[in-house]
């Protein structure tokens, strides 16, 4: 299964990254809070910048190395 994150887009929602990250609402808010994963509020909105969700996922990356 391929992973399929918006191109054209500059910010995800929280489902998107939930989807892209194979992880759970609960776990990506715990992300948000202790700003492992940097997001932003536009009015009700919560949006993740796609370059913090790379971020995020080469950080792991390398931990993992």
């Amino acid at each position: 299964m391929a992973l399929t994150l918006p191109t054209t887009h500059v910010a995800v929602t929280v489902p998107e990254a939930m989807t892209a990250l194979k992880l759970s609402r609960s776990k990506i808010y715990d992300l948000i809070r202790s700003r492992a994963l940097p997001s932003y509020t536009e009015g009700r909105a919560r949006r993740i910048p796609l370059d913090a969700l790379h971020e995020y996922m080469r950080n792991k990356l390398e931990e993992a190395a």
